[in-house]
């Protein structure tokens, strides 16, 4: 029987058991990776064994998180998943192996499928990173400047450096008590939102060129190639800060980023402004995520891809009244 748990229930199934598997979501961003290494040393630091997987490369942007961090070897007998809202989030492999054993999960997604053992869910959280940090405190962590920059990484980068309007008073609280405990706020946020490589900023520059807007101009759509990844030298791992691109142009209400995968399937990112929610359009595509920002995969080509994803945006901008 699958059961929904506070942080306190959370913190002591992590504390009853060892050799603990933490999970990362497929494509990682800074929450999930700053949850996971957060969480990973919260538990070395109480003597336990644990290690961070993810079935995707994690870019290199992040290795701080993990500066460090032997990788301890054992078979694991405890498997929590962090931020993630559904199993096939975990990618192919991982899903596979582990999807229907998963123990805890611990995410911030209202969309979350509640697939584990035990789930501790709020979606009242900015961040997972808010979720993680309460835990470790409940656990009795003592929290270093390791966990505080992985922990700030989380919030940071879910928030859009505290833009976006997730980003609650407790939030901003929490971020504080990290940079209290040494969290380097001003190189994280540098690397997170200032830092692009050259390579980027080509392949932005191509989406920029091929940008189309629809329904008089509320909706704008950028699209990723395969053909644009290599103009450019970049690959899908390092593109994830395009999704907000869409949604910058004025007068947009919703931003879509399409991916194309190299396994002819493409990656859907939904951005959008009040009082369009991005979550509700992703779940009539078997997707989900929050208000102002969710996703969904789909097996079709880019074109087909774009016309799904119109019709289901051109529905809620009506059901608006926005056009």
């Amino acid at each position: 029987m699958l059961m929904t748990i506070d942080y306190a229930k959370a913190a002591g199934l992590l504390l009853s058991n060892d050799d603990i598997l933490i999970i990362s979501h497929m494509n990682p961003d800074g929450d999930t990776l700053g949850c996971a290494f957060a969480l990973c040393r919260a538990l070395i630091q109480k003597g336990k064994r644990a290690r961070v997987i993810c079935s995707d490369h994690i870019p290199s942007k992040y290795s701080y998180l993990s500066d460090g961090l032997d990788i301890q070897e054992f078979r694991p007998s405890f498997i929590t998943t962090v931020d993630v809202a559904d199993i096939k989030l975990l990618g192919g492999n991982l899903e596979d192996r582990y999807g229907e054993i998963i123990n805890l999960s611990i995410d911030h997604h209202g969309s979350n499928k509640m697939f584990a053992e035990y789930n501790c869910v709020d979606s009242y959280a900015g961040a997972a990173a808010e979720i993680i940090y309460k835990v470790i405190l409940e656990m009795g962590v003592s929290i270093d400047t390791d966990i505080a920059n992985c922990i700030y990484t989380g919030l940071s980068t879910d928030t859009g450096c505290f833009r976006y309007s997730n980003a609650t008073a407790q939030t901003y609280r929490i971020a504080a008590e990290m940079l209290d405990a040494g969290a380097e706020s001003s190189s994280i946020n540098t690397v997170m939102f200032e830092s692009k490589s050259l390579a980027f900023l080509k392949l932005q520059q191509l989406c920029i060129d091929g940008m189309k807007v629809f329904f008089n101009d509320r909706c704008s759509v950028v699209t990723l190639t395969q053909d644009m990844y290599k103009k450019s030298g970049i690959d899908d791992t390092e593109s994830e800060s395009i999704s907000s691109l869409a949604r910058q142009v004025e007068g947009v209400y919703v931003g879509v980023t399409i991916r194309e995968r190299e396994n002819g399937k493409c990656k859907v990112s939904i951005r959008s402004h009040s009082p369009v929610d991005a979550a509700e359009i992703c779940a009539k595509m078997n997707g989900g995520g929050h208000n102002r920002a969710a996703g969904c995969e789909l097996s079709m080509s880019v074109e087909q891809t774009t016309q799904e994803v119109l019709k289901h945006i051109k529905q809620a901008l009506i059901e608006n009244g926005i056009i």
